[in-house]
């Protein structure tokens, strides 16, 4: 039976892992969330005497889901009957796959538009019913237990969106497909409407945990709770999370409290806690705890705890922007000596970012960056040929070949559902062909065209006669196309060559360009956030002073050592009007230290 190490966990770590409960567990920043579920995952496991049973791990990303394997089978432990990844993956592999044929929408087939084929299907409609105002990033939605909830707040465009949400659909269930919305709200209507069907899958699971809580759906709580109350109590859960840090709510997420989750499972829960802190220096901790929802003491327990930390916070003009980030930067790396890799710039939307990494990469080209506006080809991780390129664009070395395996059996796992015979074909044997093909193409798409159709004449498979391979075939080089071009309008000295294309999947050496929402989980020495303006935090269609608490709360929570804060001035929103600072962070009494440069 696995056993944790005598100095692996601390006593709040340890507690909650042993709890034989259900465990309902709140988790401070970097309190060492992670290693507890993964030492939950492996106790349970190594406890797992039927094996006919599993071990159910729900994560938010499939990076988090990779790299909880990866810590498990560290540990030595049997993955063979643990189960982990998305909610999205689990509802395909648990509940549409086999029982596909309980809904009338999908009961004969089905396949799962990519992102960028939606958005061009919505696109379209908007042009085609000549809703001049509406785009494409108007018409979000996403499932409740209810129904279809639309995204935007805007109430004088409701109705349209509306219609062209309903076009869309029907457009999908012509072409028999599904987008990542209906594969939740699907499932749930399949367990809703075929209680056996929980039963079953009540019965293959011996244990369920759920990572990240708080930027869980409602719909999605209650396709685990239908699973939880068939089972009668025999089904053990373990979910963890930080109401704090619940920054998806536009999306539909939000942090369940224990009386609900409770009310909705019909099991009781232990309520527990982790509240030390081994990333950020105390000074950091007090700072991002004044923009705390849920109130709650936090403990600097680790290395920085006593570092001096430096926290400005600065108005720029938008035209210095660039100028006043690259200063951090330098005096980050030349005069505290932190290395590349620990620094990251963050705004709040993606479209503020392509652009100022690029005009970073100039500004300062003696450094590396890491960032949404250097990658050339579509990252849609759904694509079959994307998650195909990962592995071909990646070295065949010792150290990746335990990845390389997986990401092989994940596209066999696609092929299989896109109804292609792959009997044939193991993840070792796919992994020697794609080692054994020499391609001499330069230019990067053609490299990836050239390498697919070796691939594929080597094992005698049109791939164009499968639907949803051509669909995301021509899905991946239209967007990789569509985004090169950019590039190059953007960067003269940009070039879509294959060798920069295998920078993509090369360790992350640079400094970490991201969104508010694409850097939880990480940290860094020094964070650098602009885009500190109301209307952008908190959104415009969300004047929630609670939400805007949060986005906070997870900008500061990612530093360790240094945060540099900005509200540019002079950049304007429409009608001769300016943005004005987030209202809760300018008139948040603090003594910022001053630039110091």
């Amino acid at each position: 039976m696995f056993v944790c190490g005598e100095n692996d966990l601390n006593e709040e770590q340890e507690t909650a892992i042993y709890e034989k409960n259900n465990v309902f567990l709140i988790a401070c920043p970097r309190s060492g969330k992670t290693r507890t579920i993964t030492y939950k995952i492996a106790f349970e496991l190594s406890n797992l005497n039927n094996h006919k049973k599993w071990i159910v791990a729900i994560t938010y990303t499939r990076r988090a889901a990779n790299e909880i394997r990866e810590r498990i089978e560290m540990l030595g432990v049997d993955t063979s009957q643990l189960w982990i990844g998305t909610i999205h993956a689990f509802c395909l592999e648990w509940i549409l796959k086999p029982y596909s044929i309980y809904h009338d929408r999908i009961k004969y087939s089905f396949r799962i538009i990519n992102s960028y084929d939606s958005e061009k299907i919505i696109s379209n409609l908007c042009l085609k019913l000549k809703f001049k105002k509406i785009n494409y990033f108007d018409c979000g939605y996403y499932y409740t237990p209810q129904g279809l909830k639309l995204t935007s707040r805007n109430p004088s465009t409701a109705k349209e969106i509306k219609e062209i949400i309903d076009s869309y659909h029907k457009e999908l269930e012509e072409k028999k497909l599904i987008d990542f919305e209906q594969i939740l709200y699907f499932s749930y209507e399949i367990l809703i409407k075929n209680c056996s069907v929980a039963k079953i899958l009540s019965k293959l699971f011996g244990y369920i945990l759920i990572d990240e809580y708080q930027d869980t759906k409602e719909i999605q709580y209650s396709i685990i709770a239908n699973i939880i109350r068939a089972s009668q109590g025999k089904l053990k859960t373990f979910i963890v999370g930080d109401p704090n840090q619940a920054i998806f709510g536009s999306l539909g997420g939000y942090a369940i409290n224990l009386m609900e989750l409770e009310k909705l499972s019909e099991v009781k829960f232990t309520q527990m806690t982790l509240n030390k802190n081994y990333r950020s220096s105390a000074k950091i901790i007090n700072y991002f705890s004044n923009y705390s929802v849920i109130q709650r003491a936090i403990v600097a327990e680790g290395e920085n705890k006593e570092h001096k930390s430096i926290i400005t916070y600065e108005f720029t003009h938008k035209n210095e922007l660039v100028e006043q980030i690259s200063r951090y930067i330098e005096y980050s790396i030349n005069e505290l000596t932190i290395s590349e890799k620990e620094i990251c710039v963050i705004a709040p939307w993606w479209i503020h970012l392509a652009t100022l990494t690029r005009k970073l990469v100039n500004r300062l080209p003696l450094y590396s960056f890491d960032g949404p506006g250097l990658v050339p080809f579509s990252r849609d991780i759904d694509n079959f040929w994307f998650k195909l390129t990962q592995i071909i664009l990646t070295e065949p070395s010792p150290n990746m070949y335990v990845k390389r395996v997986r990401w092989a059996s994940d596209v066999i796992s696609d092929m299989q559902f896109a109804l292609i015979d792959t009997h044939l074909i193991t993840p070792k044997s796919l992994l020697k062909i794609i080692n054994s093909i020499t391609v001499e193409d330069e230019n990067g798409l053609d490299y990836l065209r050239s390498f697919f159709n070796e691939l594929f004449k080597m094992f005698n498979i049109d791939f164009t006669l499968y639907p949803m391979l051509k669909e995301h075939y021509d899905a991946f080089f239209n967007s990789s196309h569509d985004r090169i071009k950019r590039l190059s309008s953007d960067n003269e000295n940009f070039v879509a060559d294959i060798n920069t294309f295998k920078k993509a999947f090369k360790p992350r050496t640079g400094i970490k360009i991201s969104t508010i929402h694409g850097v939880k989980g990480g940290e860094y020495d020094v964070v650098i956030a602009f885009g500190l303006l109301q209307g952008i935090v908190p959104h415009f269609n969300d004047n929630n002073v609670d939400n805007a608490k949060k986005l906070l709360y997870v900008i500061g929570s990612r530093a360790r050592k240094n945060l540099h804060l900005i509200s540019e001035t002079e950049r304007m929103k429409g009608k001769g009007k300016k943005y004005q600072p987030t209202e809760i962070l300018h008139w948040l009494p603090y003594q910022y230290d001053k630039c110091p440069f």
